[in-house]
């Protein structure tokens, strides 16, 4: 899928604080009011500052993309294969670890080329099963994840903050 004016490009190591208070949005977007304000800053403050953004450029594994409009970024992405995967690390899986678009882009098509963006690095990485977490009360993702051909295959513990949360672990085949 093609949109016109959307570019979906790699994340420079140049572009982290970009990357920082794109992360910073689109997670407090997605989750403001089903934590606490405290945990939910606690959970940006430890996952996404500069550091943590910039190192996480540099892992073997990991592919990060943004989705430009032009001169304003609409959402992101992040791939890992091999061992910078989490559950089901294997050579023939691909998880799909984040995909946030910023609400004002939510329903334009962004969000899906971002996840094709996924299918096709799971492609050039031989992968057979992509996978993925999501929270379990985020429905519009679920849908979205469902539509797109996952199906859940277990769950896992989230920490948000000092807050417990349950991931819906989910997988499809990658063909």
């Amino acid at each position: 899928m093609d949109i016109p004016g959307i570019v979906i490009k790699e994340i420079k190591e140049s572009e982290t604080a970009v990357f920082k208070e794109l992360a910073w949005r689109t997670f407090y977007e997605t989750f403001q009011g089903t934590t606490s304000e405290e945990n939910l800053i606690k959970y940006l403050e430890e996952s996404f500052n500069e550091e943590q953004l910039r190192s996480e450029l540099q892992i073997p594994g990991s592919y990060l993309f943004f989705a430009w409009t032009g001169r304003e970024v609409a959402g992101y992405l992040k791939v890992n294969t091999g061992n910078a995967q989490g559950e089901f690390k294997g050579k023939n899986t691909a998880e799909l670890e984040r995909l946030y678009v910023l609400k004002e882009f939510q329903g334009t098509g962004v969000g899906q080329m971002l996840f094709e963006k996924a299918v096709d690095i799971a492609i050039e990485k031989n992968a057979e099963l992509l996978w993925l977490g999501v929270w379990e009360k985020n429905d519009r993702a679920i849908r979205f994840y469902e539509k797109n051909g996952f199906v859940q295959a277990g769950e896992h513990l989230f920490m948000v903050g000092e807050e417990r949360q349950t991931d819906l672990l989910m997988k499809r085949l990658v063909k």
